[in-house]
């Protein structure tokens, strides 16, 4: 096992080594390059969470000439995400990003072992001498995308589904939820945290559930397990709300709104403040809808115009304080 990691960690680093030659050559030749690593708990082409913080990885590198290395593909154990984390340590870097906040006891643990490295958590909640959590506000874009629901719902009833029980997720459900009843607050919430973020048999099956109860509308934060659902409310003419991402190019006719959460950016930011001496321990960095590049409701070109109109006016309500976004939830869940 040990030649094993070895091995893989020179493949690594021989990959990153190709990348930076492939940047400018300044950047390569500086002896002061900053260097940054993520760890991924999860793929890297997930068409969700895992990718968009990969993406925020190679805006690092585009933008200030970072040299790069990750480790993706690892399951969201406190164990397995220590350990990975160690082993992007041992290189050095100037930067580690545990991307989500299912990293945050690993995180805290590993950042003790190694003070003189910089940590960052993005969608984090832990903070450290050497450690910093930076988060997207998704509640925000979730809290508008339960608010257009509760507008857009013909049954009345409307469904989320997300897969293992984050905090990220459950502020994001609550949000949506509170959303939801802020505009409609006679509606009927279906709800289940079903425990795989990739599993598309049983994201169609939880779906096909809460489709039966009558859900029309039904909020996904999901990763590679997006199909499934997808699959179900197309045959069944029901209406996704998708998240991270604007998903209505991709399925026109299943995605009627997505919460937008640009989990992109967290990192890219972190590295920014590291690069520009910024960057401080000991501190939680909020993102939310006033920075629309960030957190934003993308809404299906059919919502009508009252409807978007209605939603702005929420936008601007949160931006300037009128209306706190609550995260708690304490309701019936469904169970799998």
């Amino acid at each position: 096992m040990e030649e094993f990691a070895l091995l893989r960690r020179l493949y690594r680093n021989m990959a990153a080594a190709a990348v930076a030659v492939a940047l400018p050559l300044a950047a390569s030749a500086d002896d002061d390059q900053l260097s940054v690593s993520m760890l991924l708990a999860g793929q890297i082409d997930d068409n969700g969470f895992m990718e968009a913080g990969y993406n925020g990885l190679v805006a690092i590198r585009d933008e200030l000439g970072a040299q790069i290395d990750y480790i993706d593909g690892v399951k969201p154990e406190p164990e397995l995400l220590a350990a990975a984390l160690r082993e992007l340590a041992a290189d050095g870097p100037d930067l580690i990003i545990a991307h989500g906040g299912q990293n945050n006891q690993a995180a805290e643990t590993v950042a003790a072992e190694f003070p003189d490295l910089k940590f960052v958590v993005v969608q984090g909640a832990v903070t450290g001498p050497n450690l910093s959590s930076y988060e997207v506000l998704q509640e925000e874009s979730a809290w508008l995308a339960g608010a257009a629901a509760g507008l857009l719902t013909e049954t009345g009833t409307v469904g989320h589904i997300s897969g293992i029980r984050v905090t990220p997720g459950l502020k994001g459900r609550g949000g949506f939820y509170h959303g939801l009843m802020h505009t409609n607050p006679d509606a009927k919430f279906l709800t289940t945290f079903a425990g795989d973020q990739d599993d598309n048999e049983l994201s169609y099956r939880v779906a096909s559930d809460e489709i039966d109860q009558g859900a029309d509308i039904i909020f996904t934060m999901l990763n590679a397990g997006r199909t499934g659902a997808i699959d179900a409310m197309r045959e069944h003419g029901v209406f996704q709300i998708g998240n991270v991402r604007d998903w209505y190019p991709d399925h026109p006719d299943v995605f009627i709104a997505s919460a937008i959460a640009n989990v992109s950016v967290p990192g890219l930011t972190a590295a920014r403040d590291l690069a520009e001496g910024r960057w401080e321990g000991g501190q939680i960095v909020k993102i939310g809808l006033e920075d629309p590049d960030a957190v934003s409701l993308a809404l299906s070109p059919d919502v009508p115009e009252e409807v978007r109109s209605r939603i702005d006016g929420l936008r601007q309500d949160i931006i300037d304080g009128k209306i706190e976004v609550s995260t708690d939830y304490d309701g019936p869940e469904l169970t799998y």
